[in-house]
């Protein structure tokens, strides 16, 4: 069963556009979910790295992208290094679902030290830029009822934190990262507003 669209993230594009990113370039992916984002890009031929905590989405991306296998790992940046430093990183919808302030600060260290020196981050998070609330960490995982295309079913909850620009631009700089960029986008069907940062290592 499918949780996300396939349609891949617009944003995504146009941050390596405008910014320059080539088919040479190193990028690293962050939380790609079932690869509807990587997916595209590895058939532009760039030269991605796409990751994320869980195994399951691991092994679902490279059973649906065999051809594209070894450019899926299973990472967790909150505990986790790799060799290499990258060109661009980016993540969608991944930042919100870390509650706790010293998780947030891993994730933000984490694109930090993998970041050449001229490396760009995007880092896409639900939110409007202005309201914050946070759920329940206690809550997370149990079983929840949720609408699906095939009717309703019961799925793990997940933990949820919004945040500001502000309190972003705060987090960011105690991670020595500079915000050049941002503001609100979409990732339709699945997010209608999606705050976003383009930051890089200061």
């Amino acid at each position: 069963m499918s949780w996300s669209s396939d349609v891949d993230t617009k944003i995504v594009r146009d941050t390596i556009l405008k910014y320059g990113i080539t088919t040479d370039s190193k990028i690293l992916e962050i939380g790609c979910g079932e690869g509807r984002d990587a997916r595209v890009l590895l058939e532009k031929q760039y030269d991605l790295l796409a990751t994320d905590i869980s195994q399951e989405a691991i092994t679902y991306c490279q059973t649906h992208l065999p051809k594209y296998h070894d450019h899926f790992q299973v990472l967790d940046v909150l505990s986790d290094t790799l060799s290499k430093q990258y060109d661009m990183i980016y993540g969608v919808a991944v930042i919100h679902m870390l509650v706790l302030d010293e998780d947030r600060a891993r994730f933000y260290q984490f694109i930090h030290d993998h970041l050449e020196e001229n490396g760009i981050a995007l880092i896409c998070t639900m939110g409007d830029g202005i309201v914050e609330m946070q759920s329940d960490i206690s809550q997370a995982f149990t079983l929840q009822e949720r609408e699906h295309e095939s009717g309703k079913v019961l799925v793990a909850g997940t933990s949820c934190r919004m945040v500001s620009f502000d309190t972003m631009e705060r987090e960011l700089t105690k991670s020595h990262l500079e915000i050049i960029e941002k503001g609100i986008t979409q990732a339709l069907p699945d997010f209608n507003s999606l705050m976003y940062v383009v930051v890089r290592r200061n």
